[in-house]
């Protein structure tokens, strides 16, 4: 990819963002696609005034756009959910500070939608004393 290339996906993006009332100014973050990134990307999205983030490691959140098919790969979203408080509960700082990636959407195969629990996990994390911040309010 070229920094022109780079540029104006993010142009592109943003275009479509903004049909639904979303400036640029509203979104200065960069979760590059599939969470590959590299020297390269970090400086370009400098550049374009963004700042570049990422999920934070340890749970198996990301795993929740697999499906049956995949085999090995796939993880239900109970297996999901359970890496979630599994590494709440083995790691000292808990979830503080933590940020989890779920996908919006998601292949149509599967059809066990990890989303779906999200009402039942924040629940029960917010029973645990957590609260839940923007991004911005997060970094800033």
């Amino acid at each position: 990819m070229t920094q022109e290339q780079f540029r104006q996906d993010l142009r592109k993006n943003y275009e479509r963002m903004a049909a639904f009332g979303v400036r640029k100014a509203d979104a200065p973050y960069f979760l590059p696609p599939y969470e590959w990134y590299n020297k390269s990307i970090t400086e370009w999205t400098a550049q374009e005034g963004l700042q570049l983030v990422n999920f934070s490691p340890g749970t198996r959140s990301t795993a929740d756009y697999t499906w049956p098919e995949m085999g090995s790969r796939y993880l239900s979203s109970e297996k999901v959910y359970r890496s979630i408080l599994e590494h709440e509960a083995k790691d000292p700082n808990g979830l503080n500070g933590f940020i989890l990636l779920v996908h919006i959407g998601t292949d149509p195969r599967r059809t066990d939608k990890f989303y779906h629990r999200l009402d039942t996990l924040l629940a029960e994390l917010k029973g645990k004393g957590y609260r839940f911040v923007t991004i911005d309010a997060l970094l800033n």
